[in-house]
């Protein structure tokens, strides 16, 4: 079974940092589209960062700069630290993975569109100014 388990959020100040981690198995971790989306209170959920099958690497606007995606192979996690947040930056983040394609953009609601065809459970973190 596909198992994708986020860890590291929680609250920091307004300029704070904190680094999100995701554990996985029971997918091929190599040939995964991998990245994180986000979901504010009353917002859609929204793509924060990607890395492609390829190696490739995606940044929304609103994150660039200040958030960094990686991936360990050998322990097949991707992680995303996270720098100079912002009270904006307040959301439940979710690590996603898909096999098959790239992930998509976003969509109303985190877990309910495809793709990614899978989530982590998902992680809070909280900005206070």
């Amino acid at each position: 079974a596909v198992q994708m388990l986020e860890s590291g959020g929680g609250s920091v100040q307004d300029g704070g940092s904190l680094r999100l981690s995701c554990s996985t198995s029971g997918f091929s971790f190599d040939a995964a589209d991998m990245g994180w989306y986000r979901q504010a209170p009353g917002k859609a959920c929204e793509l924060v960062s990607r890395i492609g099958r390829d190696g490739t690497i995606w940044y929304s606007e609103s994150v660039k700069g200040r958030f960094t995606i990686s991936q360990d192979h050998a322990e097949n996690t991707i992680g995303l630290q996270m720098s100079s947040l912002k009270s904006e930056d307040t959301a439940v983040y979710y690590c996603a993975a898909d096999d098959q394609n790239q992930l998509g953009l976003g969509g109303l609601k985190c877990k309910r569109f495809f793709p990614p065809n899978y989530w982590g459970r998902g992680t809070q973190v909280t900005v206070s100014s």
